[in-house]
C-alpha cells in the first residue's frame, strides 16, 4: 500500500496527469491505461528496472476490469516498455523511458501535423498558424505552473 501511495505522490509531483480514465472517450480503456504508463515512465515516475503497479491494484485504482489493465500491459509489454518477471510482476525494460520519450515525441509531433493541416483546411496563413501554436503554448505553460503552485 506504501508503495502505490508513493508512486502515486511521485506522478503528481511530476505533472504527469490524472490517475482515470474516461468512458465517454472515443480512446479505448486500455489505451488510456497504456497511455497513463507511458507518460508516467517518460515523466520518470516509473524508472527502468522498477515495478509498475500489479493488475489488480492498478484496476481498483481505476475501477476497471483487471481484464483490460492486461490488455494495456500487453501492448506495453509487445512494445517494449514493460516486461515481466514471473511471479514478481512488470518492470520498466532497460530503454523503458527512452522508448516512453520517442513515443510520446511522435504523438506530439502527430498533434502539430493535425493541427497545421486543419489551419491550412481553413485558409489560415502560416502566421495566424504560429501564432496559434504560441497561444496555445503559453496557455499550457501558465496552467502547468498553476497547478504546480496549488500541488505545493
Amino acid at each position: 500500500m506504501l508503495y502505490c501511495i508513493s508512486v502515486l505522490a511521485q506522478y503528481i509531483i511530476a505533472g504527469v496527469g490524472d490517475v482515470s480514465v474516461d468512458p465517454s472517450s472515443p480512446v479505448p480503456i486500455f489505451r488510456q491505461i497504456a497511455g497513463y504508463v507511458r507518460r508516467a515512465v517518460a515523466a520518470g515516475v516509473y524508472r527502468p528496472g522498477e515495478m509498475i503497479p500489479s493488475l489488480r491494484a492498478m484496476a481498483l485504482e481505476l475501477t476497471v476490469n483487471p481484464n483490460t489493465v492486461q490488455r494495456a500491459y500487453e501492448e506495453l509489454e509487445r512494445e517494449g516498455l514493460i516486461h515481466a518477471r514471473k511471479g514478481r510482476g512488470m518492470f520498466v525494460t532497460t530503454h523503458g523511458a527512452t522508448f516512453a520519450r520517442d513515443k510520446s515525441e511522435e504523438a506530439v509531433l502527430a498533434a502539430f501535423e493535425q493541427g497545421i493541416l486543419a489551419g491550412q483546411d481553413a485558409n489560415m496563413p502560416g502566421e495566424r498558424i504560429r501564432a496559434c501554436f504560441e497561444q496555445a503554448w503559453k496557455h499550457t505553460r501558465l496552467e502547468t505552473k498553476t497547478d504546480r503552485t496549488r500541488q505545493t
